[in-house]
């Protein structure tokens, strides 16, 4: 198709996505999709949305755009608008996709269960983790009160592309704590956030061990082996429990309840890497 053909497509998208949203009592703004209400209304807005970015990513690959295309284009999708829906479709199909990916008997809708989220529409090939990390490094060396990029502008643009989804929270929360005209180079910038995401990792290691009465040290240790090896040993699970002193049957119960809290938290630490053996707690 010639781009007039495709934009008038992506007219018709961004019509039925506002259509929907007003149907379901919502401005068509990004920042009411959060006030949808149900699993079957959050499916339709995955759909309506990914339709807008497939023809989005489709325009953008069109090298002879005129500059009235251009501006028809931006007209019917305002680029800061289809960033801050990017935002919030990469945060709603995440929640949903965790409810497909259950195996625990909980019943998912069949709108859920038919989803295809199509990430790759999502991640954008000038967008890397270098290239954050730089941004970031900018951003910490601007001068105070004359801010070429704001932390909001920083945060979106994380949040908008799938390649960060595990880590866009830790990369805002990390944005947080850094102080604008520091002027921190990129090596200190990437030190900082391992060491900020290991302290954050080791807090929700402790909360952990708190809760199931176990001891900090060797929770984190227990954790500390599993990633090392990328193996999940049960019977350093055992030896864990050993300290609580239980019967066979509360042991299990326990180890099952602990591994619940964990199993996220493992997950994130692994990077989409599969660790051998877990597959008995999924």
């Amino acid at each position: 198709d010639k781009a007039p053909v495709v934009i008038d497509k992506l007219q018709t998208a961004v019509q039925k996505l506002d259509d929907f949203m007003q149907s379901q009592g919502l401005e068509s703004k990004p920042e009411e999709v959060p006030n949808l209400k149900g699993d079957a209304a959050r499916s339709q807005f995955v759909n309506l949305f990914k339709e807008v970015q497939r023809l989005k990513t489709q325009i953008d690959q069109y090298t002879d755009l005129s500059d009235e295309n251009k501006e028809a284009v931006e007209q019917i999708v305002p680029k800061e608008q289809l960033q801050g829906f990017k935002g919030v479709y990469l945060e709603t199909a995440q929640r949903l996709k965790e409810k497909q990916d259950k195996k625990d008997g909980e019943k998912t809708i069949p709108e859920v269960e038919q989803l295809d989220f199509e990430f790759v529409l999502f991640a954008s090939a000038m967008i890397d983790y270098d290239y954050i990390m730089a941004l970031i490094a900018r951003y910490s060396q601007q001068e105070p009160g004359k801010q070429k990029m704001s932390r909001a502008e920083l945060v979106g643009l994380i949040q908008s592309d799938a390649k960060f989804m595990d880590d866009r929270d830790d990369i805002a929360e990390y944005i947080d704590t850094l102080e604008v005209g520091k002027g921190l180079d990129e090596k200190a910038i990437r030190e900082g956030f391992e060491r900020f995401k290991a302290n954050k990792d080791a807090r929700r290691v402790a909360v952990i061990a708190d809760k199931h009465g176990l001891e900090r040290a060797a929770l984190q240790g227990f954790v500390d082996n599993i990633m090392r090896r990328m193996i999940f040993d049960g019977e350093l699970l055992s030896d864990l429990m050993v300290p609580l002193d239980l019967g066979w049957k509360a042991r299990t119960k326990a180890e099952l309840a602990l591994m619940d809290d964990l199993m996220p938290l493992l997950y994130k630490l692994a990077q989409g890497r599969e660790i051998s053996g877990l597959g008995v707690y999924e």
